[in-house]
């Protein structure tokens, strides 16, 4: 173990907070300041959702009062000033994942529906009776359940790539998965469990040397670490907007356009058409093929200003500021006594379970219920997660029910590791 310098990052490294936790980048988000329970909130939940910046607030705030009106098809003022916005947005996220174009960049309602997409168009389009679809062993359950949706509607058979027992890809198990009825490779680019960052280019390069093309699910890369579609060569990506410090409710799939011209339509509706009649319809171009409906046009702004956001700090400056916050988590966390953290080592996302003081009669002691432990540290003002975190595979894997998951953002401090570690001491005393 080292020593515990005061300072929240060494001096190399960029700092996002202030050593009081109070100034730079904190004063944006108003929520740090309320209390729960009568204690300054400790928000250490950011794997779920992170908490959103004023700028993002004000923005939404601003459309809705000023700018409110149904984007595309509009001839008023106010609706082509929406629709600017919108996509406006849109070449945002171009930019922030550099995909090759903005017919690349649909607009969905999250990282589950995007990848609902994908697999229920793909699968339409591109798989028959007897193919297969690779997954991995700690996926999140968004990237299971929708392929086993459609293996009720064809005989399509789920191979798993299972993980080593330091929580990470097992590749030479994934080299032997890919057989001739090989359809495409799911696989998450980080684990929103055990924090593993997983070799995704290397992946996509395997399973593109057999021709399977590959889906990314970016939901918990997309806050810690620069994205480059045309770099990975991956052909599908998916991420959620409320993970990236933007609004609920809106989601990104990115696909390169000659997959995304193979894939039919995903709903029908408004927008998406070329043109109605009661014998035929035709499809309008990409991206608005897969838009069907009223898009929500003012989370695609809120989600614009929390890119801008986060581009402008730097992600890798967010990436090396989590990283040693985590590792410092990490070392803390490991001093105490009965700790057991899951995963491959220090990252921005931390699962553990604390096993009970050892009983007088050396019986092998107990671990605290993850929910017992969750809901005491939340009565000192720590808000975390507990339970199977939608990666009930994983967790049978691991051989728990749950654990209780810590995952940092760019405004947590070192002073919050802290009182999670005082808090944690103090519900063991209890047991």
């Amino acid at each position: 173990m080292t020593s515990h310098d005061p300072q929240i990052l060494p001096p190399s490294l960029p700092s996002l907070t202030g050593a009081d936790g109070e100034g730079t980048v904190r004063a944006d988000f108003p929520i740090l300041a309320r209390q729960v329970y009568n204690r300054p909130l400790v928000y250490l939940d950011n794997a779920a959702t992170t908490q959103k910046p004023r700028c993002v607030i004000d923005a939404m705030t601003d459309e809705y009062l000023n700018v409110n009106a149904n984007v595309h098809r509009g001839v008023h003022y106010l609706s082509q000033q929406a629709t600017d916005l919108h996509e406006q947005a849109r070449e945002t996220v171009r930019r922030f994942i550099n995909a090759r174009s903005t017919a690349e960049i649909v607009f969905t309602r999250g990282t589950t529906e995007s990848i609902n997409l994908v697999a229920a168009t793909f699968c339409q389009a591109c798989v028959g009776d007897g193919d297969e679809i690779i997954v991995t062993e700690m996926e999140h359950h968004s990237n299971i359940v929708p392929w086993q949706l459609q293996q009720a509607r064809k005989d399509i058979r789920l191979r798993v790539c299972p993980i080593t027992a330091d929580g990470r890809l097992d590749l030479d198990a994934l080299g032997h998965l890919f057989t001739s009825r090989t359809r495409l490779l799911a696989c998450t680019a980080v684990s929103n469990v055990l924090g593993t960052v997983n070799p995704i280019r290397d992946i996509i390069a395997m399973a593109h040397a057999h021709g399977v093309p590959v889906l990314v699910d970016a939901a918990q890369a997309a806050p810690h670490m620069v994205l480059d579609v045309q770099a990975l060569d991956c052909d599908f990506l998916a991420f959620s907007g409320h993970k990236v410090y933007g609004p609920t409710g809106i989601g990104v799939l990115y696909g390169k356009e000659t997959w995304l011209d193979r894939l039919p339509p995903y709903m029908g509706g408004g927008e998406m058409i070329g043109k109605v009649t009661f014998e035929r319809t035709t499809f309008n171009v990409l991206p608005y093929k897969f838009e069907a409906g009223t898009p929500d046009y003012v989370a695609t702004t809120g989600l614009a200003r929390a890119i801008d956001y986060v581009s402008a700090i730097g992600l890798d400056a967010i990436a090396a500021y989590e990283h040693a916050l985590g590792a410092y988590a990490y070392e803390r966390l490991m001093q105490i006594p009965g700790m057991h953290i899951y995963g491959p080592g220090p990252s921005p996302v931390i699962s553990f379970n604390v096993a009970q003081p050892r009983s007088a009669a050396g019986r092998q002691p107990a671990l605290i219920h993850h929910l017992d432990l969750g809901t005491l540290v939340d009565h000192l003002g720590i808000a975390v997660r507990t339970g199977h975190h939608c990666a009930e595979p994983l967790m049978r894997r691991l051989g728990v029910e749950g654990t209780v998951r810590a995952s940092f953002a760019l405004y947590n401090t070192r002073a919050e590791v802290d009182a999670l570690a005082a808090a944690i001491d103090r519900v063991i005393t209890m047991f």
